[in-house]
């Protein structure tokens, strides 16, 4: 149609060269089937794109949102990818998964638990240039020891002074100069700084500590039941992040901080530091107490919002 209409000098009329039908039937049958792709190609598509919500319960409801799927055959009997991991704690809930044969494939996030949407790696990549990275090609044969710099798994180059790097970028992320999901690894014994700007990584939401001390205050909280601050502004989560109390951790970056269970973990490690015995008038033993950490002085970095938030919803 389209030649017919060069060869006769004619103006294109898309509605007659383009059949609209099929498209509108190709996605109708994808989104009501969940198989992603084509009809007759229904065995190679994937499966369970869309899935019908389940209204149950309101919970149940809740509940369906926040599920993951691991794409392997439910038919092998492997127990590995079923089992908990260590890095689990906090994302995934270590209770809510369907028995039978989909036990532990299918997982439920945790309450706090959310997915970085992804975010322009340029900015951060620009911020490291003006901050001494050093191009592969400029010393090849130089000996003095440098930290390669990773951005999302690319090696960009390598910096001489890693960790005044790192403490910059987490400062500046803590002000939301960089955005809030970017996650910052720097694994000493490999000589590596990671950082991840993509999509899909899972992350919590942790109290920052500073000098042993919450960043958290009293009045942070007054404001944010009221959602507003002293100045009248509205005062919201995403205040929280931005004002530098909150952090978003991913997995990867989990592995390099310190977090206390507990505010009060905090404080025994601030007594123990100043030289007392912060168990000196524990006096009888209480079962019902829950455990303190072990009582070495700690440097914490960060402070878990609340031990039960590594269960899910359900």
């Amino acid at each position: 149609y389209l030649q017919k209409c060069v060869e006769t000098h004619k103006e294109f009329n898309l509605a007659l060269a383009v059949k609209h039908q099929t498209i509108t039937n190709g996605l109708k049958y994808s989104l009501a089937t969940g198989n992603w792709g084509d009809q007759k190609k229904s065995m190679s598509s994937k499966a369970g794109v869309s899935q019908v919500l389940n209204r149950y319960t309101y919970a149940s409801t809740l509940s369906h949102l926040r599920r993951c799927n691991t794409p392997l055959g439910r038919e092998g009997k492997i127990a590995k990818p079923r089992q908990l991991h260590n890095t689990h704690w906090g994302m995934v809930c270590p209770a809510e998964t369907p028995e039978g044969q989909a036990c532990g494939l299918v997982k439920n996030l945790a309450l706090m638990a959310c997915i970085s949407v992804g975010s322009y790696s340029a900015p951060v990549i620009e911020f490291l240039e003006e901050w001494g990275l050093e191009s592969l090609e400029e010393n090849a044969h130089s000996s003095t020891p440098c930290t390669k710099v990773f951005v999302n798994g690319v090696w960009m180059g390598v910096h001489r002074d890693p960790a005044n790097l790192v403490k910059t970028i987490k400062k500046l992320r803590r002000k939301d100069d960089i955005s809030p999901e970017v996650s910052v690894v720097r694994d000493i014994r490999e000589k590596e700084l990671r950082l991840y700007t993509d999509a899909g990584r899972v992350c919590r939401p942790l109290f920052i500590v500073e000098n042993q001390q919450l960043a958290l205050q009293k009045k942070h909280v007054k404001w944010l039941s009221n959602g507003l601050n002293d100045d009248g502004d509205e005062y919201k989560w995403e205040h929280l992040v931005k004002g530098g109390i909150i952090e978003l951790l991913d997995a990867e970056e989990e592995e390099t901080v310190m977090i206390s269970m507990t505010p009060e973990d905090l404080e025994n490690s601030r007594l123990q530091q100043s030289g007392v015995d912060p168990h000196a008038n524990d006096g009888e033993f209480d079962p019902a107490a829950r455990l303190k950490a072990g009582t070495h002085a700690h440097t914490w970095t960060h402070c878990e919002i609340h031990p039960s938030m590594i269960l899910g919803i359900c």
